[in-house]
């Protein structure tokens, strides 16, 4: 094969995009893989007297997260892994459910529209999510008109801000997942079949079913991708659940953190972190075989 007058064969093709892969996989190599596998190590040793790692095989960090400690057997590590898969698989279900008619709102406006409300959804993607945290302090501190509804309903005392509680976490965090679950869904539902859903209208199919056979079958793959952008970093959160929902809802990101942190339990906060990572590549392999399967 000739090209610009250049005769290539199968090698010289083979070596050209081996060249052209070698930065990424550098990049890859180097900060992902090989931070991966210093932690692996970590996981697997002791902690020393004053935090520090000691290069000893050793279990106890996985016994510890298992609940096995010089008092016997604990379950709250247990708990905040389940926590964690709990507040992950609402904030999922809450950014979905709003996703939803975000996306067709987007995609019944005028084509010359359409830009300017993808880029006020995108907007929060452009602000730190600490500074978006602290403004749900804001908007939920006691002298605001949610924290005054609520407790003229009764759900607060007077005076009381709506935070800390995980009805803030879960808000938070629907915040903060929502723009990652409407743009996929949206590149979805700008190209729906319009004539299935007026079928199914034509023969008495009820909103649900319309919605069942018609929409989610055409919306399936935004669906999948705009799951697992929402839950893979909702598992991992701490910055939300640690502001909002302060030490009375501590998630798997929050133990992490202290064990980096303050705590300096090297060891088991890689075996966290290892756990974590299982957790989420579980979950990812579970969404691939399911957006294979039949409906």
């Amino acid at each position: 094969m000739v090209r610009h007058g250049e005769l290539t064969s199968a090698p010289g093709l083979r070596r050209r995009g081996l060249l052209l892969l070698a930065p990424g996989a550098l990049w890859l190599l180097l900060f992902l893989v090989l931070p991966g596998v210093i932690l692996g190590a970590v996981a697997f040793c002791a902690r020393g007297a004053d935090g520090q790692v000691e290069w000893t095989p050793s279990l106890g960090a996985f016994r510890r997260l298992a609940g096995y400690g010089i008092l016997g057997w604990s379950p709250d590590y247990l708990w905040i892994l389940v926590r964690s898969v709990v507040v992950a698989a609402v904030t999922t279900a809450g950014a979905l459910a709003l996703a939803y008619p975000l996306a067709f709102f987007v995609a019944s406006r005028a084509p010359r529209w359409r830009p300017v409300w993808l880029g006020l959804l995108s907007v929060p993607l452009c602000t730190n999510v600490v500074v978006r945290t602290y403004a749900w302090e804001l908007l939920l501190s006691p002298g605001l008109p949610p924290a005054q509804l609520a407790a003229w309903l009764g759900w607060i005392e007077p005076g009381r801000a709506l935070y800390p509680s995980l009805a803030a976490v879960c808000l938070g965090m629907i915040s903060n997942a929502l723009p990652f679950a409407v743009l996929p869904l949206y590149t979805n539902v700008e190209r729906l079949d319009r004539a299935l859903l007026e079928a199914a209208r034509d023969l008495y199919a009820s909103p649900w079913r319309v919605f069942r056979h018609a929409v989610l079958p055409q919306t399936l793959p935004g669906l999948t991708v705009a799951a697992v952008l929402t839950f893979v970093p909702a598992v991992g959160m701490f910055v939300i659940t640690d502001r909002l929902g302060g030490a009375r809802h501590m998630v798997i990101g929050n133990l992490i953190q202290q064990q980096f942190g303050p705590a300096r339990n090297y060891p088991f906060g890689a075996a966290v972190s290892l756990v974590l990572i299982a957790l989420t590549l579980a979950g990812l392999a579970l969404q691939r075989r399911r957006g294979r399967g039949p409906l």
